[in-house]
């Protein structure tokens, strides 16, 4: 993996790492998935990082169940 340096306002570089450590993730894994999603998407990644999301974030629906209503409540 090749090292890169970047300029960016401090402003901007405070809120993305504030970003990041509210996602417990750094800031470099935050800057690199972007870039990632920017030039590497395709029309079916959102769903492989919908996924990932949802791996991240340890929900459990065991147990739970929805009534009809509630599932196509807006």
């Amino acid at each position: 993996m090749k090292n890169i340096t970047l300029s960016m306002d401090e402003k901007v570089l405070r809120a993305g790492r504030e970003y990041a450590r509210r996602h417990n993730i750094s800031f470099n894994v935050l800057v690199r998935r972007l870039v990632e999603q920017a030039v590497l998407s395709t029309k079916d990644s959102w769903l492989d990082d919908t996924f990932s999301l949802m791996d991240t974030l340890h929900a459990s629906t065991e147990n739970v169940m929805w009534t009809r209503e509630e599932l196509y409540r807006v």
